[in-house]
């Protein structure tokens, strides 16, 4: 249709593309093409932004144990814990689950009284799982959270539960980018199907069996596609009007 899309300007309450993500029909969106985040999205029925945020980051190796749990206290159906009250203002976002390296940095801020720095610190220790340097900042934390009136053995359980969830946090702000991809293209499949389709199609001509996967996309999505005729075929797939001025992909 000759539209130009700002891809700034594109709304992030967007109701198509929530009904297509929701309906795991994301074959050809950045980061959401796998066959197991397309059923946890279903489970999921993401309704924010955030939702796709935290879906990137729970799907990989450690994390992926508690997106069931995500999902049931997102849907009411598993209580959201904290283990002391001021980790909700830190929490509240994910339903009381640490999932990215920014919440372990403000729980130790929050709670402990750490600085930016040492927070960053303990994060990067963790991570880096650097046993000496984790053993001194345990102990500030603990102390630290005393001094907050938190109770020491709430402080021990606390540093554990942070150590467990930094060991394999991720990022928000990379996962944030990576999500507004994932929303970006998702927003095109659910409004410019036939243009999405057939641009994700043309990306892929070398690997066949991409190809066709987005050929029997395209039909589970009831678009046509038009055998290679030598009058209308180009090098490329196109998108060509049939008889009832209806888009089709050549």
């Amino acid at each position: 249709d000759n539209q130009n899309i700002n891809f700034y300007n594109i709304p992030l309450d967007d109701n198509n593309t929530f009904d297509l993500l929701k309906k795991g029909k994301t074959i050809g969106c950045f980061q959401l093409e796998s066959s197991g985040v397309q059923e946890y999205l279903k489970k999921l029925s993401p309704d924010r932004f955030d939702d796709i945020v935290a879906m990137i980051s729970l799907y990989r190796p450690g994390p992926m144990e508690f997106i069931e749990s995500y999902i049931k206290r997102k849907h009411g159906k598993e209580d959201i814990i904290y283990l002391h009250p001021k980790l909700e203002s830190v929490l509240s976002e994910t339903y009381g689950i640490t999932i990215y390296q920014e919440q372990v940095m403000k729980i130790a801020q929050t709670l402990a009284g750490f600085s930016l720095s040492q927070a960053d610190t303990l994060r990067w220790a963790i991570g880096k799982r650097k046993r000496s340097l984790m053993s001194s900042l345990k102990k500030d934390f603990i102390e630290g959270c005393v001094k907050n009136n938190v109770k020491e053995y709430q402080a021990e359980s606390i540093f554990k539960q942070v150590e467990t969830f930094a060991g394999y946090g991720f990022n928000k702000s990379h996962a944030a980018a990576y999500a507004l991809i994932a929303y970006q293209t998702a927003f095109l499949k659910a409004n410019y199907p036939v243009e999405f389709m057939t641009a994700s199609i043309n990306c892929e001509l070398n690997n066949t069996d991409k190809i066709n996967r987005y050929l029997d996309d395209s039909k589970c999505m009831n678009i046509k596609i038009l055998k290679p005729n030598i009058n209308y075929s180009s090098s490329l797939f196109t998108i060509e009007l049939d008889t009832q001025n209806k888009k089709t992909i050549r």
